[in-house]
């Protein structure tokens, strides 16, 4: 499986994020850059592309590195092209659209799904003629466009137990009764291996990843140069990027980064790549 998808963000997205991050708005921006507010408007709304001069004069001013930003802002960098192994299979959750995942191990006939959203007939169908026992339904966070297949996948995989942090869990509803809980550091048996959980609130106050065999499922917490939006309200933008930095970015350079909304990435093109960084 190779995976080719557009990035999440646009420039414009980048600097929409950053600047509500950063409590700084497009007047603020404006006089911090020298840039004229109509320009900076079709700048922010990616109705214009920025020179290198402005988007390096746009990062100085909310704290973004300025090269990451030049590069993103002129489409000069993509992630490398990633190849799946065996037991990874990608879908786009449609309508919405976000990522979904499956790990399926066909000699130990077991299964997890990453976020499971959009068609359940999607998620469903392809495990059953898999021929493995769901073990586990891994939410990264409480959004709709991650979870709203999940009460029909467990009503099909009853067995399955569903995995969320407890502050995301009330929003998601009754399709959480008999979640696990994440705890940071934890780990969950798979096969003859294990899926660790980290938690990285940020995006949410629940938010958080799941590591296996050298992959990290990052759902909206970070994507191929860029984040998702914060949204708290109990953790904020600074908490987010230290999350990401910490407990992310520490990882091993190949760690391989598979987002919730865009095309995967590895750690190691995201500390050279990411603006926010």
């Amino acid at each position: 499986m190779k995976l080719r998808i557009d990035l999440e963000d646009t420039f414009g997205d980048i600097v929409g994020k950053a600047s509500r991050g950063t409590r700084t708005t497009v007047d603020q921006l404006s006089k911090l850059s020298g840039i004229d507010r109509s320009r900076l408007e079709q700048l922010l709304t990616d109705k214009a592309q920025p020179t290198d001069a402005e988007a390096h004069a746009i990062a100085k001013a909310l704290g973004l590195n300025p090269e990451r930003l030049a590069d993103l802002g002129q489409r000069r960098w993509y992630p490398a092209d990633f190849i799946a192994p065996d037991y990874l299979q990608h879908q786009i959750n449609r309508p919405h659209p976000s990522n979904g995942y499956f790990l399926i191990l066909r000699d130990a006939k077991v299964g997890a799904f990453v976020d499971p959203a959009g068609q359940p007939s999607s998620i469903i169908e392809p495990l059953k003629e898999a021929n493995v026992h769901l073990q586990y339904i891994l939410l990264t966070h409480k959004h709709l466009d991650h979870t709203d297949a999940l009460a029909q996948v467990h009503k099909a995989f009853p067995l399955a137990r569903p995995v969320i942090h407890e502050l995301d869990a009330p929003e998601v509803g009754a399709g959480t009764r008999d979640a696990i809980a994440i705890r940071d550091g934890d780990r969950l048996p798979f096969g003859d291996s294990e899926i660790a959980m980290v938690y990285t609130p940020g995006h949410t106050d629940g938010s958080s990843c799941f590591i296996y065999e050298g992959s990290i499922f990052t759902g909206d917490t970070l994507f191929a140069g860029s984040i998702g939006r914060t949204n708290g309200p109990h953790f904020g933008y600074d908490d987010h990027r230290d999350n990401i930095r910490t407990k992310i970015l520490s990882l091993p350079e190949d760690t391989v980064v598979l987002p919730g909304h865009g095309p995967p990435s590895t750690v190691e093109q995201e500390r050279a790549h990411n603006p926010f960084f």
